[in-house]
């Protein structure tokens, strides 16, 4: 409880100095126009920033996507690849089988 106390009063003195300040003073209103340029001035490079995030983002996005299909021709591509080693497997097993048949009629 005694903590909200003194930040009650903390909040009431920060209130009363800013009530007390004297706007019309040269170096308060320069500074506050400083202040306000370099606010303008972030708010510019953030919005660069969250464009330049937004375009990385669809790079990356159009890239994964890229990269997948790579990836999923290439397992079709193994498939294939597979699929051929079989059939020449079984071609030489045909082959094996036929010229033992023809060694068995010329024996």
């Amino acid at each position: 409880m005694n903590s909200i106390n003194e930040k009650e009063k903390k909040l009431y003195s920060a209130l009363t100095k800013l009530k007390n300040i004297n706007l019309k003073n040269p170096d308060i209103k320069k500074n506050l126009e400083n202040l306000n340029n370099q606010k303008n001035q972030l708010k510019i490079e953030k919005q660069e920033l969250e464009a330049k995030c937004n375009s990385l983002e669809d790079d990356y996005k159009s890239l994964s996507k890229k990269l997948e299909e790579i990836q999923n021709k290439e397992k079709i591509e193994q498939r294939k690849q597979l699929e051929f080693s079989e059939k020449i497997d079984e071609l030489n097993q045909e082959t094996d089988s036929l010229l033992n048949e023809i060694d068995k009629w010329q024996t």
